[in-house]
């Protein structure tokens, strides 16, 4: 599927930006998927806030089991002084996550679609896996800010194999906080690897490389809905919070090819669901 200018420029630069690889159709059936999950969550239950800004000190049990599970996840500014929803519930998702592929009929037939196995196959991955999926759903007014980060720093392999698919279920610009790149930078050390320690139950960010983030030019990434980004897990990216009126849905996938190492330091383990195959 793709051409060899792309296949070059995704590994020089570290990210492919693909307009139009999905449907309507496709877009709107993880949508509704997405929305449904949303209509029976118990937002009494559960009220685990999804935050960066902490440096991911914040991560509870709620977290560590929707590796296997499917979890909603509040905005930070979804809640007042008292911890209580100062919105409609539909209004205050950060995200769902993470086991939605093995668990959602409507995620895993997306995520078969031939197109996906065909781009990863032609990024160079032999037998790719899916180890974690999310929706993000960018809030109107609140969607917070994902800090600059690599997504090797959680999703750890060796050799380093993992790659991000971001799918736009909604457009995307630099008003609704699109995704923000540094190209070329994924040839750089990893800055930072978060690190569970099991017997406590608790993660830690440590600090590898202090580079600043800001030293290589930042690029926007603005796209229309139903488009892909493509990116390495050495990448780095961000996205700002969207003060816009218009939410910024998306859709991510994360793979690595089988047989690399998967870090038992990783947060996301897969004990129970094991190997999903693309």
């Amino acid at each position: 599927m793709l051409d060899p200018d792309q296949i070059k420029f995704f590994r020089e630069q570290g990210y492919l930006v693909l307009d139009g690889v999905f449907s309507p159709e496709h877009i709107s059936s993880v949508r509704e998927a997405a929305l449904h999950i949303v209509k029976d969550f118990d937002v009494d239950k559960h009220r685990t806030v999804f935050s960066t800004q902490d440096r991911d000190a914040g991560r509870d049990d709620y977290f560590f089991e929707s590796a296997e599970a499917v979890h909603c996840f509040l905005e930070e500014g979804a809640l007042d002084a008292d911890g209580v929803l100062n919105r409609s519930k539909e209004l205050a998702i950060n995200k769902i996550g993470h086991a939605m592929h093995d668990l959602v009929p409507q995620f895993g037939a997306f995520c078969r679609l031939p197109v996906i196995g065909e781009l990863l196959r032609d990024i160079g991955y032999h037998d790719p896996l899916l180890w974690q999926t999310m929706y993000i759903f960018k809030q109107p007014g609140i969607g917070g800010e994902v800090r600059w980060h690599q997504d090797a720093s959680y999703l750890h392999t060796r050799p380093a194999s993992v790659t991000g698919l971001w799918v736009a279920i909604e457009d995307a610009n630099e008003h609704n906080g699109c995704l923000w790149v540094q190209p070329g930078q994924h040839r750089l050390p990893l800055r930072e690897r978060y690190k569970i320690d099991w017997e406590t139950g608790t993660g830690e960010l440590e600090v590898l490389d202090k580079t600043p983030w800001l030293t290589a030019p930042q690029v926007p990434v603005e796209v229309t809905a139903g488009s892909l980004v493509l990116f390495s897990d050495h990448m780095p990216h961000y996205s700002a919070k969207n003060s816009s009126s218009h939410s910024r849905h998306a859709f991510t996938i994360h793979v690595a090819e089988r047989g690399s190492h998967w870090s038992q330091n990783n947060w996301l383990q897969r004990p129970t669901l094991g190997a999903f195959r693309l």
